[in-house]
């Protein structure tokens, strides 16, 4: 069985839609501007010294899907579908909050982007996990970038974590 990797079943029609719309196809992959943010994340330490960390789930979703500016098509679900820009830079200065959050869960937790109108940080844990954080609290989106980009492009109801 290998109809998963299928183009016509790993996403549902609407997002994968957005996901080409905004540039995305099967087999995207664009490691050089991954390490490039893994450096820039790396280099980085908050004024109270956090640092990001980095690690492969992180990676793969960045040189998979980084860079592009994602719209959903069509009206969601439960929700207003969420306009994505996956560029983990909109976490550079959240890596206190990053931190946080990663011990929480008792893992580790890289940025990965965020939703343009709600400016939601969204963020990969080391098992891939998906979440974002706004000013209302912490989100589970999906145990993977998949179930994480559907959740937001398709206007499903998140999990919350935590209270504000």
């Amino acid at each position: 069985m290998h109809a998963h990797h299928s183009s016509t079943t790993r996403f549902s029609v609407p997002v994968d839609a957005a996901l080409r719309a905004a540039g995305w196809q099967p087999g995207r992959w664009d490691i050089k501007q991954a390490e490039i943010w893994a450096d820039t994340l790396r280099n980085h330490t908050s004024p109270a010294g956090h640092r990001h960390m980095v690690f492969p789930a992180a990676v793969e979703a960045w040189a998979e899907f980084g860079g592009l500016h994602i719209t959903a098509q069509g009206p969601g679900r439960q929700l207003a579908p969420a306009a994505l820009h996956l560029d983990p830079l909109h976490g550079l200065h959240m890596a206190r909050t990053l931190a946080d959050l990663g011990r929480a869960l008792e893992t580790e937790v890289s940025p990965l982007g965020e939703e343009s109108d709600s400016r939601a940080l969204l963020a990969i844990d080391t098992e891939g996990r998906i979440y974002a954080l706004d000013h209302t609290g912490d989100w589970y989106l999906g145990p993977d970038i998949d179930h994480g980009l559907t959740t937001l492009l398709a206007g499903i109801e998140p999990v919350r974590l935590t209270a504000g």
